[in-house]
C-alpha cells in the first residue's frame, strides 16, 4: 500500500493547472464547440496545437522518447482542466495509445513512434473493442496472421475514440501465440474508417475496418494483454479527472446562476431546495476529486491501483452525471436550450459514464479487489 499519500498540489502543479486553465480559457470557444458538435469529427486545432507546443501531449512520455517525463498526477491535472472547458482534442486517445506502446513496445518501437505522438505531430488512438466496452478487449475476433515476411491484420474495431481523425492505430488482434498489438498507419491499404454517431459529438467515435492490412513484424507487440490493461487503466484515470473538471464547471455555473436569478423578489439560491442541491453537488465534486487524484497518484502501484482505479471510475462518473443533471434543473428553461453549454456537459457526463466500460463493470471489479 502507498504510504502518506497527499492530494495537496505542489507549487509547480498549481502553476501547471493555472497555465492550462488560462490557455484553454482564452482558446476554447463554446460557440465553436456547439458548431463542432454537429459534425462527426470535432477537433479544436488551436487547442491541440497549443497543448502540443507546451509539451502536454507527451507529458507522461519519458524524455528519451520525446516526452516531458512527468507522472500520471500531472496528466490528471491537464485532464481536469480539459474537462472544465470541454475541449475537443484527442488527448485521451493519444495518451492511451502511447501508454500501450510504453508498456508493451520494444525500444525500437518506442523510438520510432513515441516522439511524433508526444509532439502532437501524429494523432494516435487505441483500437481494442469490437463490441461494448464492457466486453473483454483481449477476446475479439480480429486476427493477425503470418504471410511470408509480414503479418496480415483482418477484423473490425468499434467505438474507437477519436478514430475519424487518427493517423495511427494501435490495434489488438489474436495470434497463435496469444493477443498482440499492431501499430498501423491510417493510410495503409485495407484500412477504412467510418465515423459513427456519438452521444457526445465532441469526442468522435469510429468503426475501423482492417481488410487484409499488411503489418511489418517490427510494428507488432506480442503478449500484449498487460499493455492493453495498462492503457485502459490510464484512460480510466484520465477520464475520472476529466469528469471532476466537468463536474466543477457544473457546480460553479449552478452557484453563480442561483445567486443572480431572482424569483418572487429573491435570489433562487436563497430557497432551501436550491441550497441543498448545490451543497450536495459540492460534496459530490470534492469526493470525486479525492478519488480521481488518489487514482492518478497510485496508478504505478498495482496493490493500490486495483482498488483506486475502479473506485475513481464509479465515484467520478456518478458525480458528473448527477451534477450535469442538477445544473440543468437549477438553470431552468435556459438549461434546456441549444444556446447554453449545459447540454454539452450533460452529454459528456453520460458518454464518459460508459466509455471504457460501464460503472457497474468497475463496481464488480472493485468488489473483487476488496474481496466481497
Amino acid at each position: 500500500m502507498a504510504d502518506a499519500i497527499t492530494f495537496a498540489r505542489t507549487d509547480e502543479q498549481n502553476m501547471l493547472a493555472s497555465t492550462v486553465r488560462e490557455f484553454l480559457g482564452a482558446t476554447v470557444d463554446h460557440d465553436a464547440v456547439r458548431t463542432m458538435s454537429t459534425t462527426d469529427d470535432a477537433f479544436d486545432a488551436a487547442s491541440w496545437n497549443g497543448l502540443a507546443e507546451m509539451g502536454l501531449v507527451g507529458l507522461h512520455v519519458p524524455d528519451q522518447y520525446g516526452g516531458a517525463g512527468f507522472t500520471t498526477t500531472e496528466v490528471g491535472i491537464v485532464f481536469e482542466e480539459l474537462g472544465h472547458t470541454l475541449t475537443a482534442v484527442p488527448l485521451l486517445s493519444s495518451v492511451m495509445a502511447s501508454t500501450a506502446i510504453l508498456a508493451g513496445g520494444t525500444d525500437d518501437q518506442k523510438t520510432r513512434f513515441l516522439p511524433s505522438i508526444a509532439s502532437g505531430e501524429r494523432t494516435a488512438t487505441i483500437a481494442v473493442h469490437e463490441e461494448s466496452h464492457d466486453n473483454d478487449p483481449t477476446a475479439g475476433t480480429t486476427s493477425l496472421s503470418q504471410r511470408d515476411a509480414s503479418f496480415v491484420l483482418s477484423g473490425t474495431k468499434r467505438y474507437v475514440t477519436d478514430g475519424p481523425g487518427a493517423s495511427l492505430f494501435v490495434v489488438s488482434a489474436s495470434t497463435p501465440d496469444g493477443v498482440a498489438l499492431a501499430i498501423v498507419d491510417a493510410t495503409a491499404e485495407g484500412v477504412s474508417v467510418v465515423p459513427v454517431h456519438a452521444l457526445d459529438p465532441t469526442r468522435p467515435l469510429a468503426e475501423v475496418h482492417f481488410d487484409g492490412v499488411a503489418v511489418d513484424p517490427a510494428d507488432v507487440m506480442p503478449g500484449a494483454e498487460s499493455a492493453i490493461a495498462a492503457a485502459i487503466d490510464m484512460g480510466v484515470v484520465c477520464v475520472a479527472n476529466e469528469q471532476v473538471g466537468g463536474a466543477q464547471w457544473c457546480l460553479e455555473t449552478s452557484v453563480e446562476y442561483a445567486k443572480t436569478r431572482f424569483q418572487f423578489g429573491r435570489a433562487i439560491g436563497s430557497f432551501q431546495a436550491i441550497k441543498h442541491r448545490c451543497a450536495d453537488m459540492l460534496v459530490a465534486v470534492e469526493h470525486a476529486r479525492s478519488a480521481a487524484r488518489h487514482a492518478a497518484a497510485t496508478l504505478g502501484d498495482p496493490a493500490e491501483s486495483s482498488i483506486a482505479v475502479p473506485l475513481a471510475r464509479s465515484v467520478c462518473s456518478d458525480a458528473f452525471v448527477t451534477a450535469a443533471g442538477d445544473t440543468i434543473q437549477i438553470l431552468g428553461g435556459i438549461g434546456f436550450t441549444w444556446e447554453h453549454e449545459a447540454h454539452l456537459y450533460f452529454k459528456r457526463a453520460k458518454s464518459t459514464s460508459i466509455l471504457l466500460g460501464s460503472v457497474d463493470t468497475y463496481r464488480d471489479r472493485l468488489a473483487d479487489a476488496v474481496g466481497i
